[in-house]
């Protein structure tokens, strides 16, 4: 039996989801203990050049839902990029994981065979067929933000572990 678009990523992206939130409530029970200023940490990043926390956390929603919808042919819901708490981080990972359990399963997988056409910085756009669009280019993308995301938190010395980001993964 063949892998299923669900299986070989969505599920990995709401596991991931999952974890990315729990992260979050440890996050913000550390800063609260450490006395570190929530909007401190939301904007900290691991160079100059990188996007800050708050937004690895928006990317990795929206490389998620986006697949999701891009895949399966629906409507793909807008979320501004408006959050400024942990509070507000873990409502969109809540709203995201919402609309990707929403999504038709045999939706995904006949969107792999299709080609699916996203926009790629503020004016072009690109056509990949559906496996291609999903393997090589929003699940790395979804990982790169998640595992940003992870690293900042641990750049700034928070009690996080690997055991954290993949929490879940043993799950029966």
């Amino acid at each position: 039996m063949p892998l299923s678009a669900h299986a070989a990523a969505f599920t990995g992206f709401v596991q991931t989801l999952k974890a990315l939130d729990a992260i979050l409530d440890k996050a913000q029970a550390e800063a609260e203990t450490r006395k570190i200023q929530p909007e401190v940490l939301l904007s900290s990043r691991l160079a100059p050049d990188m996007l800050p926390f708050t937004r690895q956390i928006q990317l990795m929603s929206d490389f998620a839902k986006n697949a999701g919808a891009r895949l399966a042919g629906g409507e793909n819901p807008r979320f501004p990029d408006e959050e400024k708490s942990f509070p507000e981080l873990k409502a969109r990972i809540a709203r995201t994981l919402d609309f990707l359990a929403s999504v038709d399963k045999a939706a995904l997988d006949a969107g792999l065979e299709r080609d699916v056409t996203f926009p790629r910085g503020q004016s072009a756009t690109v056509t990949m067929k559906g496996a291609d669009y999903l393997t090589r280019f929003a699940v790395p993308n979804f990982y790169f933000h998640a595992t940003t995301a992870y690293a900042i938190l641990r750049e700034n010395c928070f009690s996080i572990g690997k055991q954290d980001f993949l929490k879940g993964v043993f799950d029966a």
